[in-house]
């Protein structure tokens, strides 16, 4: 058979149309036909927009990042394939051996591994300070510190950081600061307007919101430090497929609806938790007997998220018998999904910690860590009444053996 230009193995243009689809198109190739080496140049320079290679970006990851930047503020904002990657992405972006890393003492159980495990093997001092003591986080900069990270309200516990105090003190002794903005989102703060350098997001949890993405975001304030954590991102290979971003941004047009209707059933559950027997306490940053409640009005006004904690009296019996009466509220290792799901932080994302620098941040072995969807409040706080109640009261019983060392950690 004879072959010509019209093969199928050789590559089609896309066909001519005086319309365009309304939906994103999904574009997974690996790589981008240039005319000839001057215009390949052009791209690469920053002459002429367009793609090159899909690990150096594509336009699925330009569409949504584009989106995440006007939400965040952000100038250049990169797309990883993870939220882990994310914080990553901006610890080699910034740090070298002989430097130092403040970040607060409750964060995300990973992210403490990261900072207690990884950085110290690569010659970066760490110290963990209670983010909610803005005086002892500025106390603890030395004159070798070059990046701070916080979350803004910590995961699992819901404590608020001090960011004013936290803002200023970096900016007063030249240091970098990051914050892990996925609890809060946009809607609730953003760091690079007041102040910050680096914002990080889990595009996973609520602004994809259907807990079928896996991506990480960093945006900055300066354009020269956004492009210094693309260049990481491409050398070391942290960029995501299309479709995960395909999907995120899918999800992304629906979160202001769901990010409210989540947010008020957090506040009727945590409300009706705080009423029910064997419940010994529920962490809410709006609730006014939150630790940290007008800090939290102060940073994010009278809203309070969609993050509900608390704590049953008793150990792990007590969460187990919870857990398994809560049959329809899933008990896995996410959250910002559309349904509600359930966590309990010392048996998954803060497993590394021992059990006594759990208890010290009051991750008990009771404690729950709930991720409140969008369901009908009528479905959910029945729900939670029951497994409560099936759960029952009980004296603390012992705690498990600690974790092997490099135990999984979850969201």
């Amino acid at each position: 058979m004879t072959s010509d230009h019209r093969s199928v193995v050789r590559r089609s243009a896309p066909p001519e149309s005086a319309t365009r689809p309304l939906g994103t198109p999904l574009s997974p190739a690996v790589a981008y036909w240039a005319p000839d080496a001057d215009a390949l140049d052009a791209i690469y320079e920053g002459g002429a927009a367009g793609f090159t290679y899909g690990r150096e970006g594509h336009p699925n990851w330009q569409v949504l990042a584009e989106k995440l930047d006007w939400m965040e503020g952000a100038a250049g904002g990169v797309l990883m394939g993870s939220g882990m990657a994310a914080v990553g992405a901006v610890f080699l972006a910034v740090l070298k051996a002989g430097d130092h890393v403040v970040a607060g003492d409750q964060l995300y159980g990973r992210s403490l591994r990261l900072l207690n495990e990884e950085l110290p093997r690569m010659g970066v001092s760490v110290s963990l300070v209670d983010a909610t003591d803005g005086a002892a986080f500025a106390a603890a900069i030395r004159p070798e510190t070059r990046l701070a990270l916080v979350e803004v309200v910590a995961n699992p516990t819901l404590r608020v950081a001090d960011m004013p105090a936290i803002l200023a003190a970096c900016r007063a002794r030249g240091v970098a600061l990051a914050v892990d903005n996925t609890f809060t989102t946009p809607r609730l703060y953003r760091p690079l307007a007041e102040g910050a350098d680096y914002v990080i997001h889990s595009v996973t949890k609520l602004l994809a919101g259907h807990a079928d993405v896996t991506l990480g975001y960093v945006g900055a304030r300066a354009p020269e430090a956004a492009r210094r954590v693309y260049d990481i991102s491409a050398s070391w290979g942290l960029t995501p497929a299309p479709f995960d971003c395909w999907l995120a941004e899918r999800g992304l047009h629906t979160f202001d609806l769901r990010f409210e209707r989540a947010q008020a059933n957090a506040a009727a559950l945590a409300d009706r938790l705080a009423a029910l027997p064997g419940v010994e306490a529920v962490l809410y940053p709006a609730r006014p007997d939150h630790p940290d409640h007008n800090r939290a009005r102060a940073i994010c006004g009278d809203e309070g998220g969609y993050m509900v904690s608390f704590r049953l009296r008793g150990g792990r019996a007590v969460a187990n018998r919870f857990l398994r009466a809560a049959e329809h509220l899933p008990f896995a290792p996410t959250l910002g999904d559309v349904a509600t799901t359930l966590s309990h932080p010392a048996s998954s994302s803060h497993r590394g910690m021992s059990p006594a620098a759990r208890e010290a941040i009051g991750i008990t072995e009771g404690f729950i860590r709930v991720s409140v969807g969008i369901e009908d409040p009528g479905l959910i706080l029945p729900e939670f009444e029951a497994a409560v109640a099936a759960a029952g009261a009980a004296a603390p019983d012992p705690a498990p053996a600690p974790a092997p060392a490099g135990g999984m950690a979850a969201p």
